[in-house]
């Protein structure tokens, strides 16, 4: 089958059945100049990864993980921007007069002829995803420019300064340095996997910070002149007033960056030198929904949490600080449990990631559209599962709980620091010992830790001392400490994990929240029934050698 067609090879490999062949075919025909690739990733029956595997093998071409490959800028130069974008392709090696070039479509030849002419090379195809190419693109290229998109800003603000008449063509508009520089800001912030920018006035500098595996660095720094034409940018963006200085303001906005469309949520706060502006990057619709296992959840923990969302009604709490990822876990698990013949509605403030198949309802306060007004109304929806952003209040609470002793299955988030101190906040919120316990299926409390960059992590030679010995709570083990390199930008860690404490509603639990029982008692319970804590999650991270004792204690401490 090594010869035939791409779509039979898939087949063979048990990558698809032969009525999803014939579906993307279809869509295939209506969609002329489409490639097959493309057609098949967006039904979402292959990622484009195993897609691009498969094909490199079926051509027997080499694959390349773009994203895990370190690339030379002088090599990737040898093909000007415009023509690696107009192709889609990538320079990533060169021996002698021949050279390795990323693409996602090996066979198309005159891409390759029009290559040699242009770096005098013979040109070697490697097969790579387009999405890792673009990113690939994004990144090399960008180097250098935002310098020069700087000074030129700076330039301009200058001789601004010293004319009377300013050009305000919209093709002088669209060109201008500053709107420039506000797409150059996001685009190098999301190439650093950054969640926030900041955007800080100082008296005679304006500080551009971004929060990267969640401790904010240094971007760039400005000079003050410019502050205010940047600002006004992200305002008109976002569509907010850009006469209003003296109140805080909120707005959205969206921006493509190397093929990916990102949600902005854009916030506005007067301070004493200016206007700060914080950006928050989405994730968007149009990354495919992370599994639950992609999350860093141990089969122990997984077994836990599958087994919650197996019950057909009841309340299921994610709960956890601001940017633990408990809107992640909630979308991860939407994904497991939103088939074609259930109705599933959320309530959220803002609506975060666009999910196809699911009925998602956006709050608008101003309007009256309130968690708890959006609710009651979904209740008369004729509903099997209702996701609720956050329960915010008491009324939120109560109706959520109310619709789970009447037969619904309810997720939520809760802003809480472990699972059994949950409990006792919704009975603090007010809602009844016995409802809760009547309704609660289970808890998962979360954080997010930092994971050690696996190229400059070492080996502490020196042995663990007496109070790190307490906090992990075994015996001495290999531990090893963040260092620092170019690969994760001498931070000494690169990606997060999230971590996972999960305290399930057995009937003895029941009967003791029934009681109102104290946190305590509560969590010493969950412990005897199997409930692994943040900590001991932790330890095991650092035991494994995968993240360090600072995280450990960053993460779980408490006085």
């Amino acid at each position: 089958m090594r010869n035939g067609p791409i779509g039979q090879y898939l087949v063979e490999k048990g990558l698809i059945n032969e009525q999803q062949l014939q579906e993307v075919l279809e869509k295939q025909k209506s969609e002329k100049g489409k490639l097959f690739g493309d057609v098949i990733t967006e039904m979402k029956y292959v990622s484009d990864v195993d897609f691009a595997k498969t094909l490199a093998e079926r051509l027997n071409v080499q694959y390349i993980d773009l994203d895990s490959t370190e690339l030379i800028p002088d090599v990737v130069k040898r093909i000007p921007e415009a023509t690696a974008r107009k192709y889609n392709v990538i320079a990533v090696n060169k021996v002698g007069k021949r050279m390795m070039v990323a693409t996602n479509d090996p066979i198309n030849f005159y891409v390759f002829e029009d290559l040699r002419v242009i770096t005098g090379c013979n040109i070697t195809a490697l097969l790579a995803t387009k999405a890792s190419i673009n990113r690939a693109i994004g990144k090399m290229y960008s180097q250098g420019q935002v310098d020069s998109v700087v000074d030129e800003a700076t330039k301009e603000k200058e001789e601004e300064l010293n004319l009377d008449e300013i050009d305000l063509t919209s093709d002088r508009i669209e060109n201008a340095p500053i709107v420039k520089l506000a797409t150059a800001i996001v685009e190098n912030s999301y190439r650093q996997d950054a969640t926030d920018i900041h955007i800080e006035p100082f008296k005679t500098y304006t500080k551009i910070r971004i929060r990267v595996n969640g401790d904010l660095i240094e971007l760039m720094t400005l000079t003050s002149a410019l502050h205010v034409s940047l600002v006004t940018r992200f305002k008109i963006l976002s569509g907010m007033n850009i006469a209003e200085k003296r109140i805080p303001q909120d707005g959205r906005m969206s921006q493509v960056v190397d093929g990916t469309t990102l949600d902005l949520r854009v916030s506005n706060l007067p301070m004493v030198y200016g206007e700060k502006v914080v950006i928050r990057i989405l994730a968007t619709g149009d990354m495919s929904l992370r599994k639950i296992t992609d999350l860093g959840m141990t089969d122990y923990n997984y077994e836990r949490f599958a087994a919650c969302l197996k019950v057909p009604q009841g309340v299921v709490l994610v709960t956890g600080p601001t940017g633990s990822g408990k809107s992640t876990t909630l979308y991860a698990a939407l994904g497991e449990i939103a088939k074609p013949n259930v109705n599933v509605i959320t309530v959220e403030d803002p609506v975060e990631k666009k999910v196809d198949g699911i009925n998602q309802c956006q709050i608008n306060d101003k309007a009256g559209m309130t968690f708890a007004a959006a609710l009651r109304s979904i209740l008369r929806q004729d509903p099997d599962i209702i996701m609720v952003g956050e329960m915010r209040d008491a009324e939120t609470a109560e109706i959520a709980i109310r619709a789970a002793i009447t037969g619904h299955l309810v997720l939520s988030t809760l802003h809480t620091n472990d699972a059994a101190s949950t409990v006792t906040r919704l009975v603090d919120m007010g809602v009844e010992p016995y409802m809760v316990a009547t309704s609660l299926i289970g808890i998962v409390a979360q954080r997010l830790t930092k994971v050690l960059c696996p190229d400059c992590k070492r080996l502490r030679t020196s042995r663990p001392d007496e109070n790190e010995l307490m906090e992990i709570g075994s015996t001495p083990i290999q531990i090893y400490d963040a260092v620092g390199c170019p690969k994760c930008k001498n931070t000494g860690y690169r990606g997060r994990t999230a971590i996972h404490e999960i305290l399930l509603a057995t009937p003895e639990m029941q009967a003791l929240i029934t009681r109102a029982a104290k946190a305590d008692e509560i969590a010493a319970l969950a412990r005897e029934q199997g409930c692994l804590l943040l900590r001991d999650n932790v330890s095991k991270l650092v035991q494994q050698g995968k993240t360090s004792m600072d995280e450990l204690i960053r993460v779980t401490y408490a006085v």
